[in-house]
């Protein structure tokens, strides 16, 4: 979910939306309308990409309208604006319009700087909406939907379809609704099971997870229908590093109850117990391994290869190998 600044007004004359996550950037700009056409259901929305918006443009949809109706304007891919256009920008930043709520949407990042800070200077009101590249930012996200939504779904289920969907916000808040509006109670592992299990076989962590219980076939068949249905090779190099590190982890850390572990190891008590079982026939021998051979997959599929998929094959079998290591 968006994080939003104390200044929480959507009606605030400027409205700044920074990062690069489309769903994001697209329900700020959704809540400021929504927010404008509660207050009246005229509202006039404009909605605008940088090369739409010239110098003096920003000038004629802010001018005063005889009928005083309330407006919006949106302007994306702000940091794409033209020197002069910006100028117009800041010039508005000092006296907005009454009625108009400005929408800025900015990538962030150096490009455009000097706008973002004249943006944040004037006291807009910022949402941000940075890019979830990371298991658990995307883990996060799905569990802030169903809460949004008014519904329980429990850790593994949340688990469950970051695994099956993957990295698409779009699709996983798609996933979501659909979840809670076809399912009464509380949302569980098998329910997700029901609804995607074709997808969570043919996910990034299917082949990991095959891959570190030493079950090569089966982690070559998912493999290579996961770059079948389209999943990206990095996603799996991804899914395989998470999977290798987890037997790493825990098989350093002391014992202890899952719960203690997960809050040394930062990973769910769910989790522990997964792993643990996973772990059986692993050596650290066998973890160095397999960490060097996601290495060199990973080389492999960003361009240090010629062949993405024989280099993440070679992988899985190196992997599975690794994880029978204790069983000779």
């Amino acid at each position: 979910m968006a994080k939003k600044t104390a200044h929480d007004d959507p009606l605030a004359s400027v409205t700044l939306a920074v990062g690069q996550e489309e769903l994001l950037l697209d329900r700020a700009v959704q809540e400021v309308v929504a927010a404008a056409r509660a207050a009246d259901a005229d509202t006039d929305v404009r909605d605008l990409t940088s090369d739409q918006l010239q110098p003096g443009t920003l000038a004629e949809l802010t001018s005063p309208s005889l009928f005083a109706e309330r407006k919006v304007v949106v302007v994306r891919n702000a940091q794409d604006l033209s020197a002069d256009t910006v100028k117009d920008v800041k010039g508005y930043l000092g006296s907005p319009a009454e009625e108009i709520t400005l929408v800025l949407l900015h990538a962030g990042g150096a490009k455009g700087k000097g706008l973002l800070d004249a943006a944040r200077k004037a006291g807009a009101r910022e949402v941000a909406c940075p890019k979830m590249t990371k298991p658990a930012e995307r883990l996060a996200f799905v569990r802030g939907e169903f809460r949004a939504l008014g519904r329980s779904a429990t850790p593994e289920a949340c688990q469950a379809l970051v695994d099956a969907i993957g990295s698409d916000l779009r699709e996983l808040a798609s996933a979501a609704s659909q979840l809670v509006a076809d399912v009464e109670g509380t949302i569980d592992e098998a329910v997700v099971g029901r609804y995607y299990t074709g997808r969570a076989e043919a996910s990034s962590f299917e082949v990991a997870d095959r891959a570190v219980e030493g079950r090569a076939a089966e982690a070559l068949e998912a493999l290579r229908w996961s770059l079948s249905t389209g999943v990206a090779p990095v996603l799996i190099t991804s899914a395989l590093a998470q999977g290798v590190r987890a037997i790493g982890k825990l098989s350093s850390a002391r014992g202890g109850r899952p719960a203690d572990l997960a809050r040394e190891l930062g990973m769910p008590p769910w989790k522990i117990d997964r792993v643990r079982q996973q772990m059986r026939g692993w050596t650290p021998e066998g973890v160095a391994v397999a960490m060097r051979a996601v290495a060199e997959a990973d080389a492999g599929v960003k361009g240090g290869g010629d062949d993405p998929e024989y280099a993440l094959e070679k992988a899985v079998v190196t992997i599975a190998r690794a994880a029978r290591s204790r069983r000779g």
